[in-house]
Formats: structure tokens, C-alpha cells, sequence
């Protein structure tokens, strides 16, 4: 699977050759429209016509419709219900979806059935950023073919369909950026072959269920949703590369020890602005191969490990907003792909120099002497008059 890259100061994707993601911790906002990229293309031909580039079909393929294929007559009648079920087409994306030749219509890509080289079936449909409002209908489940299925930036409403798991071969599901409610989809640990699900920024709640870090699944975006459950013992289960649990109703819980399990997968993890009350676990000093690490606007508590000086693949480290204290290891300063390190609006009353020398750091508004822009003394004072917390096994705090 290519990278999934995580930028901050942006709500913005960019059009490149591996999905791109671009973050803020205050963004609520949608991301903006972008023509269908040939990225799709690409990934419905690499994952489709495998069955045709080993065996190869013997005579060329005839021009095949929902006339004499099978195939496309299923897929067919899912593209004209989902067609029917669209009340609003601004761009008319859909006004060619007419007649057998389905894979001539817009957004509809084909390619060779990956058991049967000689017959064409529908391996992708992608209608990004087309406004387009509406529901989806059950009869998507007859799309037992397709691969890719992305359907983000629009305005679809209601749940995802029931027939959901018959879709067996799907690979990447993108429903993000709509207007989609109801608790979390449930059908989505039924897909035995998806890989990529995002699902943010809709208006999901209620809990998300554990099984979903059980699931082999390279990356999982449920930000910008109302969910609210507490973090997992089984969350470090999950082999994604990328896990995205940011702006969400309430996290409870604390961040478990299972986290270092994940040392040789995880690139990004980012859990934001959801409320989680924690210490930082010694074991994510394991995640060697991560390279963004974002737990800023929650209330974490105790000091940073010393363990993740382990952390030699890391780029952006942002532990803002929280009510961190002591003081910032030496060792994390000194990891030698660090170019970001925010960790302001804590409570730390020491830095090593080595920081200062970073590309960007942000120490703003903790107890640090002699550096501009610091609390007030008041405010130091009383935090240290706090009890003093201590973090058990668990990841969890208790006072003494």
C-alpha cells in the first residue's frame, strides 16, 4: 500500500500518486472538490486485471454491455437505483448513466473479473466531490465486482445499504464528507478484503466497536464523527499504517500498552482534540516505524516517556493543549528525523537546548524560565500544588 501522508495547517487534499490527507486540530470544515484522479484508474486496473495479465484471455475481449454479460446487467441495475436515489446531480455526473454500456459511464471504471479474464465487470466507481445528495440503495450489493468503491465530498444522506458485505472484493471504501448517521457501520468488519476505509466527517455516533483493531485493515479514518467509546485493550491489534481517531465525540479510556504491538506497521497516529484522560504509555516508545505523532487538545497528563527517544522514524510530534509537565527528555530532541515538535500550552518547566535548534518546535505557555511567552507564575504555581500523578501499568493516571 503507498504512504498515507498527514499535514498540518491544511483541510485540503492534493491530487498526487498516494492518497494525502491534510489536517488541523481545529478543522470541522469539508474538504474541497477535485477532478476524478487517475489514481483510481490505476488501482482498479492493478487490483482487477490480475487474473488477465497472469492467465491473459485467449481472443481479445469483445465489446461487452449489460446486454450479453451478465455481469454488467448486475451492475446495471445497481448503478440505475443508485441513480434513482440521487435527488440532486449539480454537475449532472450521473446524465450519461443510460443504457447497457455501463462502463461508459462517467465515473464507472471496468476491467477483467478477476476469475474470468475474458469477461469485463465494473471494478470501480468513483464520484468525488460531486455534491451529489441522496441515499444509497440495497441494490448496491449487486456490485459483487468492484474494488473501489469512493464516494467522498457529497451530501448523501441515511446509512450505508444492508448488502454492504456482499461486496467481497472490495479494497478501499470511501464514504467520507457527507451527510451520512446512525451508529458505526457494521457491515464494514463483514468486507473480507478491504484495506482502506474512510468514513470521517459524517454524522455517525454512538460506540465503535473493538473488532475493528482485530481487522486487517492498512487504514482507518473515523475522525470528525460523534463517536464516543473508550480506547481498546486490543487497539495495538490493528496493522494499519495509519489511524486517524481526531475531533470525535468522547474518547474515554486510556491509551493501552497493546500500542507497542504495532511497532513495525504504524506510520501516523493521530488522536486529537477527543477528550482522552491518560498518561502517555511507556510503551509507545516502541513504534519505531512511526513518523507523525499528534495527541494535542485532550488531557493527558504526567510527564513524556523517556522511551520515545525509540522513536527514530519521527517527523511531527504535537502533544499541545494537554496538562503535560516536567521535563522534555533530551532524547526526543535528538531523534534524528524530528523537524516538528509543538508541545505548547502544557505545563513543562524544563527544555534541553537541543530543542531550540529544531526546525520548527512551539513552546509557548508552559513554566519553562528564562523563555518568552510563558504562563503566568500564579498558574505554574497552583499546578504544582496539584497531587502529583502518577501513571499505573495501564496507561492510566491515579491520584496519590
Amino acid at each position: 500500500m503507498p504512504p498515507y501522508i498527514y499535514t498540518q495547517n491544511s483541510t485540503q487534499p492534493t491530487p498526487i500518486h498516494t492518497h494525502t490527507f491534510h489536517f488541523h486540530p481545529e478543522a470541522h470544515t469539508t474538504m474541497t472538490a477535485a477532478a476524478v484522479s487517475p489514481v483510481l484508474a490505476f488501482a482498479v486496473l492493478f487490483l482487477c486485471s490480475a487474473a488477465q495479465l497472469i492467465s491473459g484471455c485467449p481472443v481479445p475481449l469483445p465489446h461487452q454491455t449489460a446486454d450479453n454479460n451478465p455481469r454488467l446487467q448486475r451492475a446495471y441495475s445497481a448503478l440505475q437505483a443508485l441513480k434513482h436515489a440521487i435527488t440532486d446531480d449539480p454537475r449532472n455526473l450521473t446524465s450519461n448513466w443510460c443504457g447497457p454500456d455501463v462502463c461508459a459511464y462517467y465515473g464507472v471504471f471496468c476491467a477483467a473479473a478477476l476469475d474470468d479474464p475474458c469477461s469485463r465487470a465494473v471494478a470501480g466507481l468513483d464520484l468525488n466531490h460531486g455534491d451529489i445528495a441522496g441515499t444509497f440503495p440495497d441494490e448496491l450489493g449487486l456490485l459483487t465486482d468492484i474494488a473501489v468503491l469512493h464516494l467522498n465530498s457529497n451530501r448523501f444522506a441515511g446509512t450505508l445499504p444492508e448488502t454492504l458485505p456482499k461486496l467481497s472484493l472490495l479494497h478501499e471504501l470511501d464514504v467520507s464528507n457527507n451527510r451520512l448517521s446512525g451508529g458505526f457501520p457494521q457491515h464494514i468488519l463483514c468486507l473480507p478484503n478491504v484495506k482502506y476505509v474512510d468514513i470521517r466527517f459524517n454524522n455517525l455516533c454512538g460506540p465503535v466497536p473493538p473488532a475493528i483493531f482485530d481487522k486487517n485493515i492498512d487504514a482507518l479514518f473515523i475522525n470528525n464523527n460523534h463517536f464516543e467509546f473508550e480506547l481498546p485493550e486490543n487497539l495495538g491489534n490493528s496493522p494499519a499504517s495509519v489511524i486517524v481517531l481526531a475531533n470525535l465525540g468522547k474518547l474515554s479510556g486510556c491509551i493501552p500498552p497493546s500500542i507497542g504491538k504495532m511497532a513495525g506497521t504504524l506510520n501516523e497516529l493521530v488522536i486529537l482534540n477527543s477528550g482522552v484522560k491518560s498518561c502517555i504509555p511507556q510503551e509507545i516508545g516502541q513504534l519505531r516505524e512511526l513518523t507523525v505523532l499528534d495527541l494535542s487538545f485532550n488531557e493527558l497528563q504526567g510527564t513524556l516517556p523517556e522511551s520515545m527517544a525509540g522513536l527514530r522514524s519521527l517527523e511531527q510530534l504535537d502533544v499541545a493543549h494537554n496538562e503535560l509537565s516536567g521535563h522534555i527528555p533530551e532524547a526526543i530532541c535528538a531523534l534524528p528525523r524530528l523537524a516538528n515538535f509543538t508541545y505548547s500550552f502544557n505545563y513543562f518547566c524544563g527544555e534541553p537546548e537541543r530543542c531550540a535548534a529544531l526546525r520548527r518546535n512551539d513552546d509557548r505557555q508552559n513554566c519553562i524560565a528564562g523563555r518568552p511567552d510563558q504562563r503566568p507564575a500564579d498558574q505554574c504555581l497552583a499546578f504544582l500544588h496539584r497531587p502529583p500523578v502518577h501513571c499505573d501499568p495501564h496507561g492510566c493516571f491515579a491520584h496519590y
